[in-house]
C-alpha cells in the first residue's frame, strides 16, 4: 500500500499531498531524502532507502525540471511494489497541465489521482498475470522431470545398499545432492525441452555423450579420488606422532643476550631529554590562517585556453552549432546530454575522481537537467558544464560550521576538554599533521595535550614525543601493548587536571578490511566521546577512497555497541602537494561520507596546513 504522495516545488512548497492516503509516517523520510540525496547530488540513483524505529519505507521521486516541480512517493519497503514509477510518471504528466506558479491549493487534484492510482494498479496486475501465464508448464515439467530423477537415484541407492564399500552409496548421495541442490535440471534445461542425461551411481552416462560438453563426471571422478587420497593421509597422520611446531629463534648479535622486548618508552631519562636539541616553536604563521589568493595569470591562462577550445569547436560543425544556439531546443532529452555527459566523466577521471562517484554526479546532473529548455545562443556543453559546477561546488561546501576554534571555546565554557581523534589507514601521515594541527592551535594561545595512544606500530610513541619536544607540548603515554581506550580515558582525565584545552589523539594505523583494529577503534570511540573524529587521507588515492571511507563508517557502525554511533565528522587530506592538478580524491572523500574537507596538509613542515579552496578544486576538476 502506498503510504504517502507528496508535490512540492525546489523551492520547499508543499504544493499537493494525497489527503485520502494521509499515513503519519514514523521519522522524518522526506526531509532525510531532500538532505542527503536531493541536495548531495544523487538525484540519479532509483530509489531511497530510509530506517526508523519500527518501519523502513524506499522513496521514489521524479522531476519536472521545466517547471521546478518535485514528485515523491513512499511505501513500505516489504511491500515492493510495482506500480509507483509508472504512477509517479502519470502524476507528472497531468499535475504538469494542470500547473499554475501563482497557484498554492490542487484540491482539484484528488479526483484524477484515484483514477491515475487504479489504472495503475491495473497495469501492474495485469503484468503479473502475463508474467505467470507461462508458470504452471515449467513447474510441472520441473516437477516430472524431478520425480524420474529422484526415482532413478533411490533405485540406484537400493541396488548398492547390498555391499557398500567405502565410496559406495556415497556417489548415489553425491549425484543426488549435485542434481536437486543445483535445481538447474528442474528449471534451465527444462525450458529447452530437453531432459538432462541419465547418470547412473558409479558415475557413468547412459547414452551418447555430447562432443565439447562438460563432463560433469570426470570432476566427480577426480573429487573421488581426492577424497580417497585425503582420507589415507589422514589415516596416516594419525598414526605417525605429530610434529613439534617450530618456533623462529631470535638472532643474537655479537654473542650477546637479546633483549625480551624492544620497549624503551617506560624508562625516559632526564638525560635523553637534556641531550636533543629543542626546537622554537614560533615557524611563522600557520597556513591556515593565510587567504589563498588565485593568480590572475592562472584565470588568464585559463581563458585563453577556454578561448582556443571555443575555436576549435567552431571549427568542427560550425553551421549545426550555430543554428541550434541560436533557435534554441524545446526539451533537453537524455540522448542530448549524453556525449556531454561522458566527455566530463571521462574529464573527471582523469583528475583522479573515482569511476562510481563520477558516474553518479553525471547522472545526477542528467536528472536535473533532462526536460528543461535549452536558451537560445547556449551550447548543451556549457549548460551541462555549468550544471555540474553548481553540483561540485554544493557537495565541496561544508553542510555545518567547522569552525574548530569557536567549538573549542565552546567546550572550555562547559569546563571540559575538546577531544581531537585521528583515524585512518596506515601511512598517511596522521601523526605528523597532528603535530600540524597543534601547532596552528598553540599559535591561537590554546593550551594542547597529546595522546600517545597507537600502542600498535613500533616508534609510533617515540615519533609522538619527538613532536611533543619540538613543539614543547606534554604529552600522556603508556607504552606499548595497552588498551588504546583506556589510554584515551586517563589522557582525558589528565587533561582536566592540568587544565589542557584540547586533547589531541593519535591512534594506530589500520586498514578497513582489519576487523580486531577495528573493533579496537570503535570502542575507543565509544568509550570516550570525542568531540571531532578526523579521517585522514591521503589525495594520491583514486577509487580506494571510496571503499576506505564507506567501510570506516560502515565498521564504526557495526561494531559499536551504542544504538546510535558515531562516525567520521570531518576529513584531513595529506599530500596535497604532490598530485598536481589530480585533487578529485577530496570530491571522492566528501562525496561517499558527507563529512567536509576541514583540514588539508600541503608539505612538511608545521605551517604547512591549510583550509580547502572550494572554488579553486572545482576549477581544477573542471579544467
Amino acid at each position: 500500500m502506498l503510504e504517502q504522495l507528496l508535490i512540492f516545488t525546489r523551492g520547499g512548497l508543499i504544493l499537493w499531498t494525497c489527503k485520502e492516503l494521509g499515513n503519519a509516517l514514523r521519522g522524518s523520510p522526506i526531509d532525510t531524502l531532500i538532505r542527503s540525496c536531493l541536495l548531495e547530488e544523487r538525484s540519479g540513483a532509483p530509489s531511497y532507502n530510509y530506517d526508523a524505529s519500527g518501519a523502513s519505507y524506499t522513496l521514489k521521486w521524479t522531476f519536472h525540471n521545466e517547471l521546478g516541480l518535485v514528485f515523491v512517493a513512499v511505501y513500505q519497503r516489504i511491500l515492493n511494489l510495482l506500480y509507483v514509477d509508472d504512477l509517479l510518471a502519470m502524476v507528472k504528466q497531468e499535475f504538469s497541465e494542470i500547473y499554475d506558479p501563482k497557484r498554492t491549493s490542487y484540491n482539484d487534484f484528488d479526483d484524477i489521482f484515484q483514477q491515475l492510482k487504479k489504472e495503475a494498479e491495473s497495469r501492474a496486475e495485469e503484468m503479473k498475470k502475463s508474467k505467470q501465464v507461462g508458470k504452471p508448464v515449467n513447474n510441472n515439467l520441473g516437477k516430472k522431470q524431478g520425480q524420474v530423477l529422484k526415482g532413478y537415484v533411490d533405485g540406484s541407492n537400493k541396488k548398492n545398499s547390498g555391499g557398500e564399500s567405502e565410496n559406495g552409496g556415497g556417489d548415489g548421495d553425491k549425484l543426488k545432492g549435485h542434481l536437486l541442490e543445483n535445481g538447474n535440471f528442474n528449471k534451465n534445461n527444462v525450458v529447452n525441452g530437453e531432459f538432462p542425461r541419465m547418470v547412473n551411481a558409479n558415475g557413468k552416462e547412459n547414452g551418447s555423450s555430447n562432443v565439447g560438453a562438460f563432463d560433469v563426471n570426470k570432476l566427480q571422478k577426480i573429487r573421488g579420488k581426492g577424497g580417497k587420497k585425503t582420507d589415507t593421509s589422514v589415516n596416516k597422520g594419525s598414526k605417525a606422532e605429530p610434529k613439534k611446531k617450530v618456533v623462529k629463534k631470535n638472532r643474537v648479535w655479537n654473542d650477546s643476550p637479546s633483549e625480551p622486548k624492544l620497549d624503551f618508552t617506560d624508562p625516559v631519562s632526564e638525560n635523553g631529554e637534556d641531550n636533543i636539541a629543542i626546537v622554537a616553536a614560533d615557524q611563522g604563521e600557520s597556513m591556515m590562517d593565510k587567504e589563498e589568493i588565485i593568480s590572475s595569470e592562472s584565470e588568464s591562462e585559463e581563458e585563453d585556453t577556454g578561448k582556443k577550445s571555443k575555436v576549435e569547436t567552431k571549427k568542427k560543425g560550425w553551421f549545426s552549432s550555430m543554428f541550434q544556439s541560436i533557435a534554441g531546443k524545446a526539451n533537453l532529452e537524455k540522448a542530448d546530454l549524453e556525449p556531454a555527459l561522458k566527455a566530463l566523466k571521462d574529464r573527471l577521471m582523469t583528475k583522479n575522481v573515482a569511476e562510481e562517484i563520477a558516474e553518479k554526479l553525471c547522472e545526477s546532473v542528467a536528472a536535473s537537467l533532462e526536460g528543461k529548455k535549452l536558451a537560445s545562443f547556449t551550447r548543451i556543453s556549457s549548460t551541462v558544464q555549468a550544471a555540474m559546477e553548481e553540483a561540485l561546488v554544493r557537495i565541496l561546501t561544508p553542510r555545518r560550521s567547522i569552525d574548530i576554534l569557536r567549538d573549542v571555546h565552546a567546550a572550555q565554557e562547559q569546563g571540559k576538554p575538546y577531544v581531537v581523534v585521528f583515524v585512518g589507514v596506515n601511512g598517511v601521515g596522521k601523526s605528523t599533521n597532528l603535530a600540524k594541527v597543534a601547532y596552528w592551535l598553540q599559535q591561537h594561545k590554546i593550551k594542547v595535550m597529546m595522546a600517545a595512544c597507537d600502542t600498535f606500530r613500533s616508534g609510533a610513541v617515540e615519533q609522538l614525543r619527538t613532536h611533543a619536544r619540538r613543539l614543547q607540548i606534554p604529552i600522556f603515554e603508556k607504552g606499548y601493548e595497552k588498551d588504546p581506550a583506556i589510554v584515551a580515558k586517563e589522557a582525558i582525565q589528565e587533561a582536566s587536571r592540568n587544565g589542557s584545552e584540547v586533547v589531541l589523539v593519535d591512534t594506530a594505523g589500520r586498514m578497513q578490511d582489519n576487523e580486531p583494529l577495528m573493533r579496537a577503534l570503535s570502542k575507543l570511540i565509544y568509550v570516550n566521546s570525542p568531540d571531532l573524529i578526523l579521517f585522514v587521507g591521503e589525495a594520491l588515492v583514486g577509487n580506494d577512497a571510496v571503499d576506505q571511507l564507506s567501510k570506516f563508517n560502515q565498521k564504526l557502525a557495526d561494531l559499536s555497541p551504542s544504538p546510535d554511533p558515531r562516525l567520521i565528522d570531518g576529513i584531513l587530506l595529506t599530500k596535497f602537494d604532490t598530485i598536481d592538478d589530480k585533487v578529485g580524491a577530496a570530491l571522492s572523500m566528501v562525496y561517499i561520507s558527507g563529512s567536509p574537507v576541514m583540514f588539508v596538509g600541503c608539505g612538511q613542515s608545521y605551517t604547512d596546513l591549510k583550509k580547502l579552496n572550494v572554488k579553486s578544486i572545482v576549477k581544477t576538476l573542471l579544467q
